[in-house]
């Protein structure tokens, strides 16, 4: 399998070409920029049948000149509950095994970040995770339609099980591996094997909270895991936590 990869230059987010070698692709997620895409897609000649959304979230769904390869969407049900009436042609369902040319995809249903996101893994070697993981760090679970910290430990824990080597694509910035987030992502040692600092004050939105983790972010600022005043716990950008209860 030969990838090919975008990066918007406003989310920060990835758009993917998957190129079987034997003239059949399958784009994953639309970010904006199709041009290096499409560009390749017509140098290689390959025949494009699918584009397999992750979810809803608009730096995921601008799908900018797909439609004219003549490709029908891929989705989730839920994703496709979000969108446009007609943006989605067939939805998928955890576990679904489906081919295309000699891709070999099984879709993942790893909610947390958003009910219908889905990741993907192709020919068992790589896993393209969108917003649930990411490069020393993990998705939100405070946007539209996400379902929770307890969905997106189990989504992770389910990632985190498969083989170290597995290549992460993830929906924003660099690549990395299973092995290498089992090892050095902070959210995920402090989630999934208890390994975090002492809590501290903090507030979230202005209001009184406790912060659990503080991390990094693919943007190059922080996430936090914290703790509201009804007990309830999340993932959240950093720019909404005052740390010291300030």
């Amino acid at each position: 399998m030969r990838l090919h990869r975008t990066e918007s230059e406003d989310y920060l987010s990835n758009a993917y070409l998957l190129d079987d070698e034997a003239g059949t692709g399958v784009l994953i997620d639309g970010n904006g920029v199709p041009g290096p895409l499409l560009e390749q897609i017509e140098r290689e000649r390959l025949t494009v049948p699918v584009v397999l959304l992750t979810h809803h979230h608009v730096d995921h769904v601008r799908l900018d000149g797909y439609r004219e390869l003549g490709a029908r969407v891929l989705a989730h049900p839920l994703t496709a509950q979000e969108l446009p009436d007609g943006s989605v042609d067939e939805t998928l369902t955890d576990g679904q095994r489906i081919e295309q040319g000699a891709l070999a995809i099984e879709c993942l249903h790893t909610p947390g970040h958003a009910h219908g996101h889905l990741a993907f893994l192709v020919d068992g070697t790589d896993v393209f995770t969108a917003d649930v993981l990411f490069a020393g760090t993990v998705g939100g679970t405070r946007a539209p339609q996400a379902t929770g910290l307890a969905d997106l430990r189990a989504s992770l824990e389910r990632l985190l099980a498969l083989p170290g080597e597995t290549r992460v694509r993830p929906g924003h910035r660099a690549p990395t591996t299973i092995a290498r987030e089992r090892r050095e992502n902070p959210f995920v040692r402090a989630l999934l094997d208890g390994e975090a600092p002492a809590p501290e004050p903090c507030t979230v939105a202005g209001e009184p909270a406790t912060l659990l983790l503080w991390g990094p972010d693919y943007d190059g600022t922080h996430k936090a895991w914290v703790r509201l005043a009804d007990g309830t716990e999340h993932v959240t950008g950093g720019s909404q936590v005052g740390r010291g209860g300030a």
